[in-house]
């Protein structure tokens, strides 16, 4: 029933940008809120951002704090991740996750989506 779907991911030179989406379902989204995460090759999961559905707070990572921005459409249920200057370290399988209590984002989240697959060349 619970279910986070992203999409938006896919092969984009260094520099470029992508928008990933996050789109739930089968709980109060306004009562949750959204992270993303990232796992590459070889590197444990690490997680990059944090969003508010209710007061539209954010938190990054800094390994991509100034080039990547969050939003939240509620009426959606959607919530997106705007990568811009990316890198080839960028390059990942990334994966949003809700968690009741924003301040418990990234160190525990409640429901996980498969993930998308974001490639940047050099």
């Amino acid at each position: 029933e619970v279910q986070l779907v992203e999409s938006g991911g896919g092969l984009v030179q260094a520099g470029g940008s992508l928008r990933l989406s996050c789109a739930a379902s089968g709980f109060t989204f306004g009562d949750y809120a959204i992270g993303w995460f990232r796992q590459a090759p070889g590197k444990e999961r690490e997680g990059i951002s944090c969003i508010s559905t209710s007061d539209r707070r954010t938190w990054f990572a800094d390994s991509v704090k100034g080039r990547f921005t969050g939003s939240t459409d509620n009426a959606k249920n959607t919530v997106y991740l705007q990568m811009n200057g990316l890198k080839p370290e960028d390059t990942a399988v990334y994966y949003c996750a809700a968690t009741s209590h924003y301040y418990i984002c990234p160190r525990s989240m409640d429901y996980w989506g498969k993930g998308t697959l974001v490639t940047v060349s050099s």
